[in-house]
């Protein structure tokens, strides 16, 4: 009788420590698909008008009317990934250069909700549908691919 019970005893604990070990491995990265981004790259047209990619020597990037701050005062940027607003159609975001310039940037954007899954529950797909801003350093921005991703793929173009 003992040794079944011991038997039954140590089921159960196996029972639950097999059950805490699968909870922790089974747990899904929500994270990995959890926002998208826009990725920016920024070109200047060489003596051919042909785009060429170009740096900017100093860059810091705000929310428009809070005190969020994107990218701070970054050196030599390349490119850039900016997140979309999940609660209005729109971001206003402001491209500070110099103590003295900046460039405003207004993207348009559709937020559509989906369901992942249980565990990760819902997510934004966000898709661009236009944008407008100022230009005293910036020229023209081109959209290549309008919706916002995880994968890196280029969204704007932003000509210098």
């Amino acid at each position: 009788m003992k040794i079944l019970v011991r038997l039954i005893i140590g089921c159960m604990i196996a029972t639950m420590l097999s059950g805490i070990i699968q909870a922790c491995s089974e747990e899904p990265d929500c994270s990995m698909t959890a926002r998208g981004w826009l990725q920016c790259n920024f070109y200047t047209l060489d003596e051919n008008g042909m785009a060429v990619n170009d740096t900017l020597d100093s860059l810091t990037i705000t929310a428009f009317g809070t005190d969020s701050v994107i990218l701070n005062n970054q050196k030599d940027v390349r490119n850039l990934m900016l997140p979309l607003r999940y609660t209005v159609d729109s971001t206003v975001l402001v491209l500070r250069y110099s103590q003295t310039t900046t460039d405003t940037l207004i993207l348009h954007h559709t937020n559509t909700p989906y369901f992942l899954s249980m565990d990760c529950g819902y997510q934004m797909q966000q898709e661009l549908t236009g944008v407008r801003f100022s230009r005293h350093r910036l020229d023209s921005i081109y959209i290549s691919y309008n919706e916002a991703g995880i994968d890196g793929r280029e969204n704007i173009k932003m000509f210098y």
